[in-house]
């Protein structure tokens, strides 16, 4: 049986200002966006059209998941960004004002910054060797 993680759920505090950001800024794919009851929605994005992993992004629900939001993994960077053109996507980071929190650097396995998204939570943008 072939496994893979489909989603990962990404809090945040407003649908549509979330969607905007991932497809304007970062240039990801809107998968889907269905309502649900109670004004809820199941919002997919994807960081190319391949669709293997999406973000489901999840409107916080309660002050518990406010709380949360831009800081689910802690302060530590939360998800990684592969890309086949560094330059290019550096760039466009840059081009859009996002928060740059380390500049790029070569490591051994291959070049790496680290981004925050609208809300704060840490991303590592990668090229690997």
């Amino acid at each position: 049986m072939k496994k893979h993680i489909a989603h990962i759920a990404l809090l945040v505090d407003d649908y549509d200002k979330a969607i905007h950001f991932f497809v304007e800024k970062l240039n990801f794919v809107l998968v889907e966006n269905t309502l649900l009851e109670e004004g809820k929605r199941w919002v997919l994005i994807s960081p190319s059209k391949s669709n293997e992993f999406s973000l489901l992004l999840a409107k916080a629900d309660g002050e518990e998941q406010q709380k949360a939001i831009g800081n689910q993994s802690g302060g530590r960077v939360f998800l990684f960004l592969k890309t086949d053109d560094f330059t290019r996507d550096y760039n466009n980071l840059v081009a859009n004002n996002i928060k740059i929190i380390r500049e790029p650097i070569n490591q051994e396995y291959g070049t790496v910054a680290v981004f925050e998204d609208l809300y704060g939570n840490q991303w590592d943008l990668i090229q690997p060797k």
